[in-house]
């Protein structure tokens, strides 16, 4: 049997057994901050409030997880948290600090998962991509499009017995298959041929949704086989949190989509053991790193 193999038996039979794992109801969420498009002394980096709130509002603290950082404080902050979260932006997935920091992240995951613990991992739209990334080692990503725009998901035959959309009620499911109440803010896709045609992204990623921007079909939802790392191209937080822009969607079921999404993600995390050993004062420090950012 192969070293992938054996990893991923061992990662799968973890997470078969998540849910003997004595509960974290008070789990710590990291979300990776990005550069700024102009950056001044005291505003190198930021995180966009609307993913604070999609986390907060299913009932988890977070921190912010700064770029640009030594490998020694990334593994300090890895072992006080339960999770993080990729959020979209602009940025490289290729050099940036984002991109360092989602690299760091992401093999601490994989290693404290193989061992037997558990931490999930969420990426929403550039975070997404920065996930296709890591798991392949290759830029597999295209251009469609589909900035700007809010789609329905077109479900895969396994969708609904996925660890993500299990949950969801019938009524919401239904309306994210008929309903445009997904919004999506990117130039690049990872399309359903190139997931076809890379044996590590389908040895590691099952399809649950695809979208279509009328040509090309692309992945728009996705969750690991063998560990509990989730990404959409899309963007659950803004349908309740932003309101900037006409397309996003703020009719009832597209809020209830936000809050399913958040309350999946956050109870990932309230399985996660890793920290023990948190303070009232790292979290304060973190809150304030956060407000300063």
């Amino acid at each position: 049997m192969s070293n992938f193999a054996l990893l991923f038996c061992f990662a799968f039979s973890t997470l078969s057994s998540c849910t003997a794992l004595k509960r974290n109801d008070e789990p710590i969420i990291g979300v990776l901050a990005q550069e700024v498009y102009s950056p001044r002394p005291q505003n190198a980096s930021y995180i966009a409030a609307s993913y604070v709130k999609f986390l907060e509002s299913a009932g988890a603290r977070v921190v912010p997880v700064m770029i640009n950082k030594t490998l020694e404080e990334y593994k300090t902050l890895f072992n006080s948290i339960n999770g993080i979260l990729y959020p979209g932006g602009g940025v490289s997935i290729l050099t940036s600090g984002y991109a360092k920091a989602a690299r760091i992240f992401y093999e601490l995951a994989i290693e404290a998962n193989s061992r037997g613990d558990y931490f999930p991992v969420w990426g929403t739209c550039l975070g997404f991509e920065e996930l296709t990334y890591l798991t392949s080692g290759k830029m597999l990503l295209s251009h469609t499009n589909t900035s700007g725009v809010a789609l329905p998901l077109v479900f895969s035959n396994r969708s609904r017995e996925s660890r993500m959309f299990k949950g969801f009620p019938s009524e919401l499911l239904d309306a994210l298959a008929s309903e445009p109440i997904t919004e999506n803010s990117h130039k690049w896709s990872l399309t359903l041929a190139i997931y076809n045609s890379n044996a590590d992204l389908r040895k590691f990623y099952k399809v649950l949704t695809t979208s279509s921007d009328g040509i090309n079909e692309f992945v728009s939802t996705m969750e690991a086989y063998g560990f509990p790392i989730y990404g959409t191209q899309w963007h659950p937080e803004k349908n309740t949190f932003e309101w900037t822009k006409p397309y996003i969607p703020h009719s009832p079921l597209a809020v209830k989509v936000t809050f399913f999404m958040a309350d999946f993600f956050v109870n990932e995390g309230s399985y996660s053991n890793v920290l023990q050993n948190v303070t009232d004062s790292i979290v304060f420090v973190s809150i304030c790193s956060l407000m300063l950012l």
